[in-house]
């Protein structure tokens, strides 16, 4: 493995923004209380963020 650190988006938004129903965006997996926060939180809270979606198939990216 490498000791370079992980490459990742500012943000795992995808532009397909949905919380209409539940409170966790059916694009990014991220809650409401995430979405609304993302830019105040620290590094540490967004890689704690980072690795619950993508443990849970987040962001769903088309391609």
């Amino acid at each position: 493995m490498s000791d370079l650190p992980r490459v990742r988006p500012d943000t795992p938004c995808v532009a397909v923004c949905s919380t209409t129903f539940d409170d966790v965006c059916r694009g990014c997996g991220r809650t409401v209380n995430e979405v609304a926060h993302w830019v105040f939180m620290t590094d540490e809270e967004k890689t704690i963020v980072w690795e619950r979606i993508t443990a849970e198939g987040y962001p769903k990216r088309r391609g």
